[in-house]
Protein backbone atom coordinates (compact mmCIF):
# COMPACT_ATOMS: atom_id res chain seq x y z
CA UNK A 1 0.00 0.00 0.00
CA UNK A 2 2.87 1.93 0.79
CA UNK A 3 3.60 2.36 -3.47
CA UNK A 4 0.37 3.80 -3.74
CA UNK A 5 0.63 6.68 -1.60
CA UNK A 6 2.53 8.91 -3.60
CA UNK A 7 -0.36 8.37 -6.88
CA UNK A 8 -2.93 8.71 -4.53
CA UNK A 9 -1.04 12.48 -3.38
CA UNK A 10 -0.50 13.63 -7.06
CA UNK A 11 -4.09 12.71 -7.59
CA UNK A 12 -5.02 15.13 -4.92
CA UNK A 13 -2.67 18.16 -5.71
CA UNK A 14 -3.91 17.39 -9.50
CA UNK A 15 -7.91 17.47 -7.99
CA UNK A 16 -6.63 20.67 -6.27
CA UNK A 17 -4.89 22.43 -8.42
CA UNK A 18 -7.53 22.09 -11.39
CA UNK A 19 -10.42 23.18 -8.98
CA UNK A 20 -8.37 26.22 -8.11
CA UNK A 21 -7.94 27.17 -11.60
CA UNK A 22 -11.02 26.91 -12.26
CA UNK A 23 -12.63 28.91 -9.63
CA UNK A 24 -10.19 31.05 -8.13
CA UNK A 25 -9.92 33.54 -11.08
CA UNK A 26 -14.16 33.98 -11.22
CA UNK A 27 -13.90 34.91 -7.18
CA UNK A 28 -11.19 36.99 -7.42
CA UNK A 29 -11.31 38.89 -10.63
CA UNK A 30 -12.55 42.21 -10.75
CA UNK A 31 -15.66 42.76 -12.55
CA UNK A 32 -16.16 45.66 -14.61
CA UNK A 33 -17.90 44.85 -17.88
CA UNK A 34 -17.43 47.16 -20.46
CA UNK A 35 -17.93 47.39 -24.53
CA UNK A 36 -14.43 46.80 -25.73
CA UNK A 37 -14.45 43.94 -22.82
CA UNK A 38 -16.98 41.78 -24.24
CA UNK A 39 -16.09 42.48 -27.65
CA UNK A 40 -15.00 39.47 -29.23
CA UNK A 41 -11.29 39.64 -30.19
CA UNK A 42 -10.38 39.00 -33.36
CA UNK A 43 -6.07 39.20 -33.39
CA UNK A 44 -6.23 42.93 -32.67
CA UNK A 45 -8.52 43.76 -36.33
CA UNK A 46 -11.69 45.91 -35.30
CA UNK A 47 -14.26 43.97 -37.89
CA UNK A 48 -16.18 47.40 -39.81
CA UNK A 49 -18.43 45.20 -41.12
CA UNK A 50 -20.23 41.59 -40.51
CA UNK A 51 -19.44 39.12 -42.88
CA UNK A 52 -21.12 38.43 -45.97
CA UNK A 53 -21.78 35.12 -45.35
CA UNK A 54 -21.41 31.99 -43.09
CA UNK A 55 -18.25 29.97 -42.66
CA UNK A 56 -19.28 26.88 -45.07
CA UNK A 57 -19.70 23.94 -42.47
CA UNK A 58 -18.49 21.89 -44.76
CA UNK A 59 -14.71 22.66 -43.57
CA UNK A 60 -16.24 20.65 -40.11
CA UNK A 61 -16.90 18.18 -41.53
CA UNK A 62 -13.26 17.63 -43.66
CA UNK A 63 -11.73 18.43 -40.24
CA UNK A 64 -14.00 15.19 -38.77
CA UNK A 65 -12.72 13.21 -41.47
CA UNK A 66 -9.21 14.12 -41.02
CA UNK A 67 -9.97 13.32 -36.99
CA UNK A 68 -11.23 9.92 -37.77
CA UNK A 69 -8.48 8.66 -39.80
CA UNK A 70 -5.65 10.52 -37.33
CA UNK A 71 -7.29 8.44 -34.68
CA UNK A 72 -7.47 4.92 -36.79
CA UNK A 73 -3.64 5.50 -37.69
CA UNK A 74 -2.83 6.12 -33.86
CA UNK A 75 -4.60 2.80 -32.92
CA UNK A 76 -3.42 1.51 -35.44
CA UNK A 77 0.01 1.59 -35.40
CA UNK A 78 0.44 0.13 -31.78
CA UNK A 79 -1.58 -2.89 -33.04
CA UNK A 80 0.44 -3.70 -35.95
CA UNK A 81 3.72 -3.58 -33.74
CA UNK A 82 2.36 -6.56 -31.07
CA UNK A 83 0.35 -8.09 -34.16
CA UNK A 84 1.77 -11.37 -33.89
CA UNK A 85 1.19 -11.50 -29.94
CA UNK A 86 -2.80 -11.08 -30.12
CA UNK A 87 -3.60 -13.87 -32.66
CA UNK A 88 -7.59 -13.98 -33.81
CA UNK A 89 -8.72 -11.64 -31.27
CA UNK A 90 -6.53 -8.59 -32.19
CA UNK A 91 -7.42 -9.47 -35.52
CA UNK A 92 -11.21 -9.42 -35.12
CA UNK A 93 -10.79 -6.21 -32.84
CA UNK A 94 -9.38 -4.40 -35.90
CA UNK A 95 -11.46 -5.37 -38.03
CA UNK A 96 -14.72 -4.09 -36.26
CA UNK A 97 -12.92 -0.98 -35.06
CA UNK A 98 -11.89 -0.43 -39.11
CA UNK A 99 -15.55 -1.39 -39.86
CA UNK A 100 -16.34 1.16 -37.57
CA UNK A 101 -14.72 3.87 -39.21
CA UNK A 102 -15.54 3.20 -42.90
CA UNK A 103 -19.14 3.14 -41.85
CA UNK A 104 -18.83 6.93 -40.08
CA UNK A 105 -16.46 7.97 -43.37
CA UNK A 106 -19.37 5.66 -46.03
CA UNK A 107 -22.09 8.00 -43.33
CA UNK A 108 -19.73 11.65 -44.34
CA UNK A 109 -19.93 10.52 -48.02
CA UNK A 110 -23.35 10.12 -48.38
CA UNK A 111 -24.39 13.15 -46.63
CA UNK A 112 -22.16 15.41 -49.03
CA UNK A 113 -19.13 16.31 -46.74
CA UNK A 114 -16.21 15.80 -49.30
CA UNK A 115 -19.32 17.56 -52.17
CA UNK A 116 -17.63 21.09 -52.88
CA UNK A 117 -19.25 22.12 -56.06
CA UNK A 118 -22.56 24.75 -56.07
CA UNK A 119 -25.13 24.00 -53.71
CA UNK A 120 -28.28 22.25 -55.66
CA UNK A 121 -30.93 24.51 -56.52
CA UNK A 122 -33.98 23.00 -55.62
CA UNK A 123 -34.53 24.00 -52.08
CA UNK A 124 -37.27 22.44 -49.86
CA UNK A 125 -37.96 26.16 -47.76
CA UNK A 126 -39.08 28.87 -49.80
CA UNK A 127 -37.06 31.74 -50.16
CA UNK A 128 -39.65 34.02 -48.54
CA UNK A 129 -40.09 31.96 -45.28
CA UNK A 130 -36.54 31.65 -44.80
CA UNK A 131 -36.14 35.47 -45.43
CA UNK A 132 -38.78 36.17 -42.59
CA UNK A 133 -36.35 34.78 -39.61
CA UNK A 134 -33.59 36.60 -40.59
CA UNK A 135 -31.88 39.08 -38.66
CA UNK A 136 -28.78 41.41 -39.30
CA UNK A 137 -27.60 39.24 -36.61
CA UNK A 138 -28.13 36.33 -38.70
CA UNK A 139 -27.16 37.29 -41.95
CA UNK A 140 -26.35 40.04 -43.80
CA UNK A 141 -28.48 40.02 -46.92
CA UNK A 142 -26.91 41.46 -50.46
CA UNK A 143 -28.16 43.63 -52.42
CA UNK A 144 -27.32 44.17 -56.11
CA UNK A 145 -27.67 47.26 -57.77
CA UNK A 146 -31.06 46.20 -59.47
CA UNK A 147 -32.96 45.28 -56.45
CA UNK A 148 -32.81 48.47 -54.59
CA UNK A 149 -35.47 51.24 -54.36
CA UNK A 150 -35.21 53.92 -56.95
Amino acid sequence: MDGFLPVAIMLVLGMVFAAAGAFLPGLLATKRPTRAKEAPYECGIVPSHEPAERFPVRFYLIAMIFIIFDIEIIFLYPWAVIFDRLDVFGLVEMVIFALAVVVSFGYLLSNGALDWGPAKANRSVAPAAVAEGRTSRSTVRKVSRGDRAA
